[in-house]
């Protein structure tokens, strides 16, 4: 039997079953020369409680080899998309990449995550960026715990509905983070109607309601109504093609942000959908993300 695998220290290899032996062997080699598995970082599973009382949180936790507990470390919170989705034990390249720069990470399943029953899944519908959002700062709370982290030195980062909840972190709580990264996130639930794909905005009206009618609800999750607030460095990536969080919800905030001051910088991918799929783009996405946020944790150019 032939079947894929991966695992944090791992990307997706073939391998071979043989039924007569009980055994399997690694068919492909995706790791590159010189790296080896047993370099990645493993993370833990932890758990926490909601802010509210109503959930068990789980959070995979990266904490970079040999490092000291003396309260100095800088944290990410990497926030995943979906929302109907969920951080699992897999292979993540931007995770390693930050843990081998000395990032510790939390990446939390927050509710409206998938994998923790229906009931779970569904708790943020009509409640974008609310209890959903608390679970997130309780992560941070979470990892500030741990007497590895400064608590000065918090990070929120996350792609699609992980960037979104990014901006509604660094504008509902703004004294939590230090630094943050949005990739290709929703700005305003309402252009995002008017400039999205048809079959998506009807996506969006099932789990916000209708966009006149609850417009207060749309209103209220978009982080458009809270940017007065924000005062982490904001750094903005986006594909030029995205026709899910379409590029003029990235320019919104950029344009906001800089009129009222905010630290801002954005960078749009020519041929680029939601996500990027170029290699040389994925990794000039992952530098620009760590250098941004060494440049305001570690105070480096």
């Amino acid at each position: 039997m032939l079947y894929q695998h991966n695992g944090p220290g791992s990307p997706n290899d073939l391998w071979v079953y043989q039924a007569t032996t009980g055994k399997s062997h690694q068919v492909t080699h995706s790791l590159i020369a010189g790296m080896r598995s047993e370099d990645m970082v493993e993370p833990y599973l932890v758990h926490y409680p909601s802010k509210d009382g109503k959930w068990t949180i789980s959070a995979f936790v990266y904490v970079p080899f040999n490092l000291p507990r003396n309260g100095q470390h800088p944290a990410i919170v990497y926030v995943h998309g979906g929302p109907t989705s969920q951080t699992v034990n897999s292979f993540n390249r931007f995770i390693q990449h930050a843990a081998n720069q000395g990032y510790i990470v939390i990446a939390p399943n927050y509710r409206g995550s998938t994998g923790y029953g229906k009931e779970f899944q569904q708790a943020n519908l009509f409640d974008m960026g609310g209890g959903d959002l608390q679970d997130v700062i309780a992560a941070a709370d979470w990892i500030k715990q741990t007497g590895y982290v400064d608590p000065k030195k918090l990070i929120v980062m996350g792609g699609s509905y992980g960037g979104y909840m990014s901006m509604m972190a660094v504008t509902k709580a703004p004294e939590v983070w230090a630094a943050a990264v949005e990739l290709y996130g929703v700005t305003d639930w309402l252009t995002e109607q008017q400039n999205e794909d048809p079959i998506l905005q009807q996506y969006d009206q099932s789990i916000l309601g209708d966009p006149v009618k609850d417009r207060a609800v749309y209103e209220r999750a978009s982080p458009t109504k809270y940017f007065q607030n924000a005062k982490a460095p904001l750094l903005v990536l986006q594909g030029e093609n995205d026709i899910i969080d379409p590029k003029e919800e990235a320019e919104q905030v950029v344009d906001i942000l800089k009129k009222q001051g905010t630290v801002v910088e954005a960078h749009y991918y020519a041929d680029e959908g939601h996500g990027f799929a170029k290699r040389e783009n994925q990794i000039d996405a992952m530098q620009r993300t760590v250098k941004w946020f060494d440049r305001y944790l570690k105070g480096k150019k």
